[in-house]
């Protein structure tokens, strides 16, 4: 899945979720994307920016949803896993046994097959620690890495009836 079709199915809470979490800790980066959603939707960011803060979600989630908002979709994606959820991500890495930096950033090449038995028992533990949905968007966000994704992976995601977007 692209970044543009998760946002198509993601639950809107965990959208929100998502958007709170830049407000609270990179005020920047949430500024920045409605900027660039704007421009990219010919609106100037203050259109945006002077609606109350249910409706600048409910509007960012809605254009994210667009293909030509992929790039930044992503982005946002990568940056709230890379900085609001390192211990999920470093928990993932570390149940795999792939080399991390100890916030969850892969150091080196990822690996070219993943271990279902390693998978199956992480993705276990981790569904016990975590929001299911939080964690079926990491793993689609992870999935993502590799062209195609992993076999392994992708057949996860499908199959486990706890890992739900919506």
């Amino acid at each position: 899945m692209k970044a543009h079709e998760l946002y198509s199915v993601v639950d809107s809470t965990l959208v929100t979720q998502i958007l709170d979490w830049f407000r609270a800790n990179d005020r920047n980066v949430y500024k920045s994307a409605v900027a660039t959603l704007a421009g990219n939707r010919k609106l100037r960011p203050v259109f945006i920016q002077k609606k109350p803060l249910a409706e600048q979600y409910a509007w960012i989630h809605k254009t994210l949803k667009i293909n030509a908002c992929d790039t930044i979709g992503e982005h946002l994606l990568q940056a709230y896993l890379m900085a609001g959820q390192q211990s999920l991500l470093a928990m993932f890495c570390d149940g795999l046994g792939i080399p991390h930096d100890g916030k969850g950033s892969v150091v080196g090449e990822l690996p070219k097959k993943l271990d279902s038995e390693r998978l199956n028992a992480t993705i276990d533990r981790l569904v016990g620690l975590f929001d299911p949905k939080l964690l079926t968007l990491y793993l689609h966000c992870f999935n993502m890495q590799v062209p195609g994704g992993w076999p392994e992976l992708t057949e996860k995601i499908t199959s486990d009836e706890r890992l739900v977007l919506a």
